[in-house]
């Protein structure tokens, strides 16, 4: 099929590349003329694990303009990837959605296109920009004679740092429109993965244990709220791991163990278990607070959501109090934050919890020194307050510190030689934000193991 993808962030770029390599021919199209350039070159401006290889391997049915001119015209399917940030007030900013849909209403010319909401949307959406591009096609003095379209939704489970694999081979597809004929073309353009009957690329093998992928075919409404309810239930498992441990370090209980006691209850589960200082990134706060936001729409409140934000912000002070704690004075001390990026494999700072941390601990007269192995040049990018905070090197970092604080688990930090710094700092403390380090061992080298929650 022929396929245009409107925005080259995660999603965007994720959905055009993968599809290319399934073999069909795909148009990125981007207003950022810096990333369209980058990718024609074959240069991925975002850290992805594969993403460079895929993009080489997808490149002969793969074209990026800032044209929709060049995109939209004869696409069987248009998907909207654009941003939509918070509003003030929790709900989704929705004005780089408006202005895409516009735009692709006055270059259809096929003679039926699905138009795919692809961003995460608030329930009704779907039917928004389905008046938004009728409106807008309907003032085109150019109108082809026969030209159809139809929107549908489409919502994406990636997680950063596996995107490729989560696309490629999912726990499922979720489609959904109000227009059988929408819904048939979405499921012949997802049906390699359906079937799973593409070859598998090389860094990516395919699992043994897949089979065929489910396909949920529904409505607009539903698929959109699959999506937010999705997101919702994940941070509210992480939020309700983080409120146990809590608990359990008052009662003297080890949460590792809580938690794998847990998730061996197969109605349970053990991901998204883990305690620790927090969600953070694009999806989970954006999603928890415009799902809030919806139901506010219609006088109805969410509890149980607006409970697990609570909890997930304050997993941020708990690890400030904890070193307060420890240190009992925070002003002059010398503190390193381990992990910039919202979590391991990407360079995503976006409520990231060492952004919060690390001001919190700016707030009461601490010293910070910040490192993480990929997200640096970001970081200085997007955060020039915190930039001449960052620390090129561990050495640096650990040099005369009395605390050093995991927040991130790259796997560079978990592997790292601990021996070889205990004896840079001034006070051995180490503060364990996601559980991930032996508080035997780390007790063995020397350092006075901390955790967040017992």
């Amino acid at each position: 099929m022929r396929v245009c993808v409107v925005g080259t962030g995660y999603v965007g770029l994720t959905t055009g590349v993968s599809l290319a390599f399934l073999g069909h021919q795909v148009t990125c199209v981007d207003l950022d003329q810096r990333k369209v350039d980058m990718l024609t070159a074959g240069r991925c401006p975002i850290y992805e694990p594969g993403m460079d290889e895929l993009l080489a391997e997808a490149a002969a049915n793969l074209t990026f303009t800032t044209s929709y001119a060049e995109a939209v015209p004869g696409a069987d399917v248009v998907f909207v990837a654009v941003q939509t940030p918070s509003a003030g007030d929790g709900s989704p900013d929705l004005r780089y959605l408006r202005s895409a849909a516009e735009t692709v209403a006055q270059h259809l010319d096929h003679d039926f296109t699905v138009v795919v909401n692809k961003s995460t949307v608030p329930i009704g959406s779907g039917n928004w920009v389905d008046a938004i591009l009728r409106e807008s096609f309907a003032q085109r003095d150019d109108r082809p004679g026969r030209c159809e379209f139809s929107v549908a939704s489409n919502p994406e489970f990636l997680r950063e740092g596996n995107a490729i694999h989560d696309t490629l081979f999912p726990d499922r597809i979720v489609i959904g429109s109000d227009n059988p004929r929408a819904l048939e073309v979405l499921n012949q353009l997802y049906r390699p993965i359906i079937n799973q009957t593409f070859t598998a690329p090389s860094f990516a093998p395919r699992p043994d244990d897949i089979g065929a992928v489910p396909l949920v075919s529904t409505d607009l409404a539903s698929a959109e709220l699959i999506k937010y309810a999705a997101n919702a239930f994940l941070a509210l498992k992480i939020s309700y791991a983080n409120e146990i441990g809590q608990l359990a370090a008052k009662v003297g209980a080890d949460i590792t163990e809580v938690t794998r006691g847990m998730g061996l209850d197969q109605r349970i589960g053990s991901r998204f278990l883990q305690a620790g200082v927090g969600w953070g990134g694009s999806c989970f706060g954006k999603d928890t607070k415009a799902l809030i936001a919806t139901a506010g729409e219609y006088n109805y409140e969410m509890p149980i959501v607006r409970a697990a934000r609570e909890v997930n912000d304050r997993q941020r002070l708990v690890a400030v109090e904890r070193l307060q704690d420890e240190l009992r004075i925070l002003k002059g001390r010398k503190i390193g934050l381990l992990g910039l990026a919202f979590k391991p494999n990407t360079d995503d700072l976006r409520d990231s919890p060492a952004l919060d941390i690390a001001n919190l601990l700016l707030a009461r007269g601490a010293r910070v020194r910040l490192h993480d192995p990929i997200a640096g040049e970001r970081f200085r990018r997007e955060q020039p307050e915190l930039a001449p905070y960052l620390s090129e090197t561990l050495d640096g970092l650990f040099d005369d510190c009395d605390a050093v604080v995991l927040v991130t688990e790259w796997a560079q930090y978990l592997e790292l030689d601990w021996s070889k710094f205990v004896g840079l700092m001034r006070t051995p403390i180490l503060l364990d934000g996601r559980h991930v380090l032996d508080r035997d061992r780390m007790a063995r080298l020397g350092y006075k193991y901390l955790a967040i929650a017992g």
